[in-house]
Protein backbone atom coordinates (compact mmCIF):
# COMPACT_ATOMS: atom_id res chain seq x y z
CA UNK A 1 0.00 0.00 0.00
CA UNK A 2 1.12 3.64 -0.97
CA UNK A 3 0.35 6.34 1.54
CA UNK A 4 0.67 10.18 0.46
CA UNK A 5 1.06 12.98 1.74
CA UNK A 6 0.37 16.23 0.20
CA UNK A 7 1.50 19.58 1.88
CA UNK A 8 2.00 23.28 0.61
CA UNK A 9 -1.13 24.46 0.26
CA UNK A 10 -2.50 28.05 1.76
CA UNK A 11 -4.42 31.31 1.46
CA UNK A 12 -2.99 33.33 -1.11
CA UNK A 13 -4.02 36.13 -3.64
CA UNK A 14 -4.96 36.02 -7.11
CA UNK A 15 -1.58 36.23 -9.56
CA UNK A 16 0.39 34.33 -6.89
CA UNK A 17 2.01 30.61 -7.12
CA UNK A 18 2.15 27.89 -4.76
CA UNK A 19 3.87 24.79 -5.26
CA UNK A 20 2.41 21.81 -3.80
CA UNK A 21 4.23 18.55 -2.19
CA UNK A 22 3.64 15.23 -2.82
CA UNK A 23 5.66 12.53 -0.89
CA UNK A 24 4.86 8.42 -1.00
CA UNK A 25 6.01 5.82 1.86
CA UNK A 26 7.27 3.55 -0.80
CA UNK A 27 10.25 3.24 -2.74
CA UNK A 28 8.02 1.77 -5.15
CA UNK A 29 7.23 5.34 -5.96
CA UNK A 30 8.92 5.15 -9.04
CA UNK A 31 6.82 2.69 -11.03
CA UNK A 32 3.69 4.56 -10.56
CA UNK A 33 2.02 7.55 -12.70
CA UNK A 34 1.24 10.28 -10.40
CA UNK A 35 -1.98 12.54 -10.85
CA UNK A 36 -3.40 15.69 -9.15
CA UNK A 37 -6.85 15.94 -8.90
CA UNK A 38 -8.83 19.20 -7.07
CA UNK A 39 -12.56 18.96 -5.84
CA UNK A 40 -14.04 22.77 -4.60
CA UNK A 41 -16.57 22.70 -2.26
CA UNK A 42 -20.24 21.43 -4.24
CA UNK A 43 -18.11 20.27 -7.34
CA UNK A 44 -16.93 16.37 -8.21
CA UNK A 45 -13.08 16.13 -7.61
CA UNK A 46 -11.58 17.11 -11.17
CA UNK A 47 -8.11 15.67 -13.06
CA UNK A 48 -5.43 18.80 -12.88
CA UNK A 49 -2.37 17.28 -14.10
CA UNK A 50 -0.24 13.62 -14.17
CA UNK A 51 3.29 13.12 -14.85
CA UNK A 52 4.27 9.50 -16.04
CA UNK A 53 6.85 7.30 -13.39
CA UNK A 54 10.12 8.58 -15.32
CA UNK A 55 8.73 12.00 -15.62
CA UNK A 56 9.29 12.12 -19.12
CA UNK A 57 5.68 12.52 -20.06
CA UNK A 58 2.66 14.72 -18.27
CA UNK A 59 -0.69 15.65 -19.03
CA UNK A 60 -2.35 19.07 -18.07
CA UNK A 61 -6.24 19.74 -17.76
CA UNK A 62 -7.37 22.53 -19.96
CA UNK A 63 -8.36 24.93 -17.47
CA UNK A 64 -4.42 24.70 -16.25
CA UNK A 65 -2.24 24.59 -18.71
CA UNK A 66 0.40 26.96 -19.04
CA UNK A 67 0.10 27.81 -15.43
CA UNK A 68 0.73 24.89 -13.85
CA UNK A 69 3.80 22.08 -14.00
CA UNK A 70 4.40 18.83 -12.92
CA UNK A 71 7.30 17.49 -11.92
CA UNK A 72 8.92 14.83 -9.65
CA UNK A 73 12.02 13.72 -7.80
CA UNK A 74 11.85 9.87 -7.63
CA UNK A 75 15.13 9.80 -5.73
CA UNK A 76 12.76 12.25 -2.59
CA UNK A 77 9.69 9.75 -3.29
CA UNK A 78 8.27 12.99 -4.49
CA UNK A 79 5.78 14.89 -7.12
CA UNK A 80 5.39 18.43 -6.94
CA UNK A 81 2.71 21.01 -8.52
CA UNK A 82 3.98 24.18 -9.21
CA UNK A 83 1.04 26.63 -9.40
CA UNK A 84 1.40 30.24 -11.07
CA UNK A 85 -0.76 32.83 -12.40
CA UNK A 86 -3.51 31.45 -9.64
CA UNK A 87 -6.84 32.85 -10.00
CA UNK A 88 -10.35 32.46 -8.02
CA UNK A 89 -11.17 29.56 -9.83
CA UNK A 90 -8.43 27.33 -8.42
CA UNK A 91 -9.68 27.43 -4.76
CA UNK A 92 -9.98 23.90 -4.10
CA UNK A 93 -8.53 21.01 -2.08
CA UNK A 94 -6.15 19.16 -3.99
CA UNK A 95 -5.16 15.63 -4.04
CA UNK A 96 -2.18 13.09 -5.33
CA UNK A 97 -3.01 9.81 -6.50
CA UNK A 98 -0.98 6.87 -8.02
CA UNK A 99 -2.18 4.85 -10.40
CA UNK A 100 -0.67 1.57 -11.76
CA UNK A 101 -1.26 0.29 -15.34
CA UNK A 102 0.47 2.14 -17.83
CA UNK A 103 0.21 6.06 -19.25
CA UNK A 104 -3.45 5.47 -20.49
CA UNK A 105 -6.30 7.17 -18.97
CA UNK A 106 -4.32 9.50 -16.50
CA UNK A 107 -7.32 11.62 -15.93
CA UNK A 108 -9.65 9.26 -15.09
CA UNK A 109 -9.89 9.26 -11.28
CA UNK A 110 -11.13 5.33 -10.98
CA UNK A 111 -7.45 4.64 -12.51
CA UNK A 112 -5.98 5.80 -9.25
CA UNK A 113 -5.25 3.51 -6.58
CA UNK A 114 -4.39 5.21 -3.95
CA UNK A 115 -4.66 9.08 -2.56
CA UNK A 116 -3.43 11.57 0.05
CA UNK A 117 -5.89 13.04 2.61
CA UNK A 118 -5.38 16.84 0.61
CA UNK A 119 -4.17 20.23 0.64
CA UNK A 120 -6.11 23.13 0.75
CA UNK A 121 -5.64 26.10 -2.00
CA UNK A 122 -7.66 29.31 -1.27
CA UNK A 123 -7.16 31.85 -3.87
CA UNK A 124 -8.63 35.45 -2.95
CA UNK A 125 -9.31 38.27 -5.45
Amino acid sequence: QVQLLESGGGLVQAGSSLTLSCAASQQTFYMYVVGWFRQAPGKEREPVAAIRWDGAATYYANSVKGRFTVFRDNAKYTTYLQMNSLKPEDTAAYYCATKRGGWINVMQRSEYDYWGQGTQVTVSS
